[in-house]
């Protein structure tokens, strides 16, 4: 994740406080959730969260993931915000 929504004022965007949920939710729940090793870099100035998994993610991290990418994407595709949030997929 990188980058604010430019929705609204700091403090009051609600496109990026709901990015924001999503995405911490995920990583946390993955942290807890499974046995899967990741590192996490994040960067309030910024905006910016740069989270990796040691290995392949398990099973139950990919769902979480996918469940994730389900929430930017329902956002990205409302007609209200979709001016406000990009996804890009990157192959690493």
């Amino acid at each position: 994740m990188e980058g604010h929504a430019g929705y609204a004022e700091a403090g009051e965007d609600i496109v990026c406080a709901g990015v924001s949920a999503l995405v911490i939710n995920a990583l946390n729940s993955i942290e807890r959730f499974t046995d899967d090793e990741t590192s996490c870099v994040s960067d309030e100035d910024t905006g910016s969260i740069e989270f990796r998994f040691d290995g392949i993610p398990s099973h139950d991290a990919t769902l979480l993931l996918d469940s994730m990418i389900l929430g930017l994407e329902e956002i990205e595709d409302s007609n209200d915000y979709e001016k406000y949030i990009d996804i890009i997929f990157k192959e690493v």
